[in-house]
């Protein structure tokens, strides 16, 4: 009799358990999955099918109380053993707004774009320091709510992809340290974030980029050459300006500097003139390494800037340089 009611007890505490499990048995069901595809790593080991995805710890699993504990965040990182493409059961999470995937250096391309559409949700996708190479895919309509997309220290190579600008709420694109290469299309002007450092990229810019609204723009450690003058003007209100490291040539003497612009890097490019009216409000900047001439203004911030922000010009002079013949 004991034994009988030792089991009922047992069965009863393991249907209770059930019953009271947040974790979406859908949700469940795609995790495991997913756990499959990626070989069942021992980063995942957490991932059990007689517990619950949102109570018991599954490592890089975040799910939201207010939408009745559906997996909005699926992070995934740090591990050697995962050596396959991004496992496309991730299509099935429904719900999910983040998808992160980092240090995961024998991750293989491709990225299910295919998949990954189908979630109406999905608003960052951020993908750093793994083993995806190849182009970067073009990105189907279905991405009605992506916002941001970061591809960052990959070995992704060939042009930008041409769909990425027809997403309506994309906003921002961070895909610096990879082998990017090719111009930089027009359409590319209409986003608010632009990061594409350390690539590949070459040719000049596009005209639209006259009439861009960016707020960070990044684009040093490329081959891009030619003018780049229409970046600036006084009623932008980008944060971040950093051309440096390309082959740029204009006269900065004629722009003229938002006085809303903290960060403004052009150094080691072929820019010549003086520097700018609007330049000593600036809190970070470097213009070195390029053919700039005149005395430095005595106004602003540009006396307390170190001498390394204006080295190897043709003549500029002044303090913090040699005082001008």
């Amino acid at each position: 009799m004991a034994t009988m009611l030792f089991i009922l007890l047992t069965l009863l505490f393991h249907a209770t358990s059930s019953l009271s499990q947040n974790c979406h048995p859908h949700d469940k069901s795609a995790l495991l999955q997913i756990k499959k595809e990626f070989n069942n790593p021992t980063l995942l080991s957490s991932w059990k099918p007689n517990s619950d995805c949102c109570q018991d710890n599954w490592h890089g699993v975040y799910c939201d109380a207010d939408k009745h504990y559906r997996v909005t965040i699926l992070d995934i990182s740090n591990s050697t053993e995962i050596n396959t493409p991004i496992a496309p059961s991730v299509g099935k999470l429904h719900y999910l707004e983040t998808l992160s995937l980092e240090s995961l250096p024998k991750l293989k391309a491709p990225i299910p774009v295919k998949s990954l559409s189908k979630l109406p949700y999905l608003k960052e996708i951020y993908i750093k320091l793994t083993g995806l190479s190849g182009p970067i895919p073009e990105f189907p309509a279905g991405f009605k709510s992506l916002s941001s997309i970061q591809l960052l220290y990959n070995n992704f190579s060939g042009p930008l992809p041409l769909s990425l600008p027809k997403l309506p709420k994309l906003t921002a694109i961070f895909f610096e340290h990879n082998k990017l290469s090719g111009p930089i299309p027009p359409s590319y002007s209409k986003f608010g974030g632009l990061v594409l450092s350390h690539n590949q990229l070459s040719g000049p810019l596009p005209k639209s980029f006259s009439s861009f609204k960016l707020f960070n723009l990044q684009l040093d450690h490329n081959n891009l050459e030619g003018d780049a003058s229409m970046l600036f003007g006084s009623t932008k209100q980008t944060n971040v300006i950093d051309i440096s490291h390309n082959k740029f040539s204009f006269d900065l003497g004629k722009v003229k500097v938002s006085k809303d612009l903290p960060t403004l890097d052009v150094s080691h490019n072929q820019i010549y003139g003086k520097l700018p009216a609007g330049v000593e409000k600036v809190s970070n900047l470097n213009v070195s390494y390029n053919l700039l001439c005149g005395e430095i203004p005595k106004r602003g911030n540009l006396q307390k800037f170190d001498v390394y922000v204006y080295i190897h010009n043709k003549c500029l002079c002044g303090s913090p340089l040699p005082s001008c013949k």
